[in-house]
Parts: C-alpha cells; structure tokens; sequence
C-alpha cells in the first residue's frame, strides 16, 4: 500500500529470524524440487502483520532466497475512505467479503505455475485510490502475503497467526495513525476479532502475544516441531 506508515523493532526482527529458521527445512526442500514458496502473516489490526512480513522478507533475502511481499490491504473491493463510507452505512458488511481474496488467490496461483508476471492492484492511501502495477514474480522465490483473513487462502504453504487482539494492540494502532480512537472503529475491531479469532487453528506458526517467541503447531513437510 502507498502511504502507509510502518514502525519496525527489534520484535519484530527477532520474530522472522525465528519463523524463517523454523521453516528453514521446508524452504531448502522447495528449492530442491524448484517449487515456489508463501508464507501468509494474519492476525488483527495493529497486531504486526505488516512489519513482521517485511523482516521475514528481509531474513529470506539475507539468506539468498528472493522474496516478494503482498499485502491484503491492496485487494480490497473499495479503497480506505470509501471502504469506511460503506461501513458506516452498514457495518454488517465487515469481514473477508471486503476483500477480493480470490483475486490473491489468483496471483499467488500464477505465481505458483511459474508465470512470469502478474498484475495486481495497490492502494494509493492518501489519495484513496485503487491503482494497478505489474509485478515481475518470476524473479521471487518465496511470496510473503500478509493480513487479516491470509490464513484463509488456500496456496500458503506456511500459516503464521499473531496471537495478539484489538484490545492488546491499541497503542500500536495509535502509534502508526492508522485510525483514530473513534468508538466506531471499536465496533469494527470487535466484529473483525470474532471472525479472526477461528483462524488461530489454521496456524502452522503461532507468534506469541508478548512477541517472545513462536509456537509450531502443525508438521509440515521438511518443518520441525522443535
């Protein structure tokens, strides 16, 4: 997304070191085999999603392995003032249904059979504008897709679910300004937290509330429950 405001720590470094050593196995066996590679970060607003994909994407890059970083917020249906528009006018709307999840799923499948490039949209926030750019993903390896409802996209071959609610990551949201402290919002963040909440049990990887660590949930191929 163009504008947006990102606040990397320490934190969130220390997380992708982590997650790409716990996936490390399954990274090696996918490069032998000349497969392609996602990893998707969900979890609530605030919760880090951003900044940790960026680390993770940086981890893989010191690592030789090239990464692309896809944001769900560029496949919304209405770009963020309009989609806020729509919202008050019927916060019943909220949820996946606000994103073109079949849209990323598409592109990561693209991406998965080898094709070259792909054309995708990305928001323009300070003009809240919908633009399109074409990407050249025949260059990546790896695609780390990041956002609220990612853990439902069929293609991750890693799941990484932030255990952290709406409530715990308040003066983060405060700190980027994303959003003002508006009781609306609230109500938002609630109906988004009961639907995300479910997408804990999809998780290979679950990144602890404090940040201190991670949890393997799930075997996978070549990943380690160590």
């Amino acid at each position: 997304m163009i504008g947006d405001r990102l606040i990397i720590k320490e934190r969130h470094r220390h997380i992708a070191e982590e997650i790409v050593n716990a996936i490390e196995p399954a990274l090696s066996e996918a490069s032998r085999k000349e497969l392609k590679y996602i990893i998707s970060v969900a979890g609530e607003s605030g919760s880090g999603k951003s900044e940790t994909a960026l680390e993770i994407r940086r981890s893989l890059m010191n690592r030789k392995i090239k990464a692309y970083v896809f944001c769900q917020d560029d496949y919304y249906v209405f770009p963020p003032k309009t989609n806020h528009a729509m919202r008050l006018s019927n916060i019943d709307q909220v949820g996946p249904y606000e994103v073109k999840l079949d849209l990323i799923e598409a592109n990561l499948f693209s991406f998965k059979s080898g094709e070259s490039q792909i054309y995708k949209p990305i928001i323009d926030y300070n003009s809240n504008a919908i633009r399109h750019e074409t990407v050249e993903i025949c260059l990546s390896d790896v695609i780390v897709v990041e956002g609220t409802y990612t853990s439902l996209l069929e293609f991750s071959d890693c799941r990484v679910f932030i255990n952290r609610t709406f409530k715990q990551t308040r003066k983060d949201r405060i700190e980027r300004e994303r959003e003002k402290n508006d009781p609306f919002i609230e109500r938002v963040l609630e109906i988004e937290h009961k639907i995300i909440r479910s997408h804990k049990k999809l998780a290979d990887i679950i990144i602890k509330q404090d940040f201190s660590g991670i949890e393997v949930r799930k075997a996978k191929p070549g990943m380690s429950n160590g």
